[in-house]
């Protein structure tokens, strides 16, 4: 996070939209992984398919909000995300979406994933995964002081020691979906994680996936250490189109559930997004930390 000196020619291959090649990978060293995805659970939907690509794939497994619908329930948990999504409980960080807070201020979320979804009453928390720092923040302002949370998550990036770091939150800043627009209120927030060289930001809320070229804090391409932004609304909910087509926007699908999986490297990072059975859409790329 905190080495600005990469490989122009690596960046720029993902900036094209190309498969970036990773920094070598020592023999003998293991990736720590984070697979996931957001928009997940309506009873009936496409979470039970994308919870059996979870049960093929080890490592921590994260949540980009609106985990259940149509409301946060404790009945829409138990019915809905407990058979398929909830399978993985006891290895998952959530994430908290608009959904989530419909019911009793998210309470039934808080109290189905524990201590692994941080502070009821701040729903943001952050925590190291092998070689990585991992920052998840509640884009719920409405619900949630987030000029606190802003300085809390200036302060919790001053003190992380990690070279490399993933963020995470519901509504996306940089999005073509149709049905929801980009959440300016974010913004401050990205323009926070530019300036810490953050890597990767990760949301939910549109209900497909969408990866951009890395961008700086005010959304201007920057490929020497941008902030790469992808949005995996593809756990389960039904999909949602695109509009008109956003700046800097590279990849695109609208009708493929799926997972996102990110193997994390000492100073690098793979991703890749993995389809349920049947469906052949997929993205994959590399880049190296800052």
């Amino acid at each position: 996070m905190k080495r600005w000196g990469l490989l122009a020619c690596t960046l720029l291959l993902m900036g094209l939209g190309m498969p970036a090649d990773a920094a070598p990978h020592p023999a003998g060293s293991t990736d720590a992984v984070l697979v996931g995805a957001g928009d997940i659970a309506a009873c009936g939907s496409g979470s039970a398919r994308t919870a059996k690509l979870l049960d093929d794939i080890a490592g921590t497994v994260f949540t980009l909000g609106d985990n259940v619908y149509p409301d946060g329930s404790a009945r829409n948990f138990d019915r809905c995300y407990a058979p398929t999504w909830g399978r993985h409980r006891d290895r998952t960080r959530p994430t908290v979406g608009n959904h989530d807070y419909r019911t009793d201020g998210a309470g039934p979320y808080f109290a189905y994933f524990g201590k692994s979804a941080g502070d009821p009453a701040r729903g943001y928390y952050s925590y190291d995964l092998g070689a990585w720092h991992v920052v998840v923040v509640n884009s719920n302002c409405d619900q949630v002081d987030c000029d606190k949370q802003l300085r809390w998550l200036d302060a919790d990036l001053t003190a992380s020691k990690a070279e490399c770091t993933v963020s995470m939150w519901h509504h996306p800043l940089f999005t073509s979906g149709l049905d929801h627009r980009p959440a300016k209120w974010m913004s401050p927030f990205f323009q926070t994680l530019y300036a810490h060289g953050v890597e990767l930001n990760l949301s939910g809320h549109n209900h497909n996936y969408e990866r951009f070229q890395p961008l700086d804090g005010d959304g201007h391409v920057d490929l020497d250490r941008g902030v790469l932004p992808i949005v995996v609304g593809t756990g389960g909910a039904s999909h949602y189109g695109f509009d008109r087509v956003r700046p800097h926007s590279l990849v695109r699908n609208d009708d493929t559930y799926g997972v996102l999986k990110l193997s994390l490297r000492a100073d690098s990072y793979a991703y890749q997004f993995v389809p349920v059975a049947g469906k052949s859409f997929t993205d994959s790329g590399s880049g190296t930390c800052h």
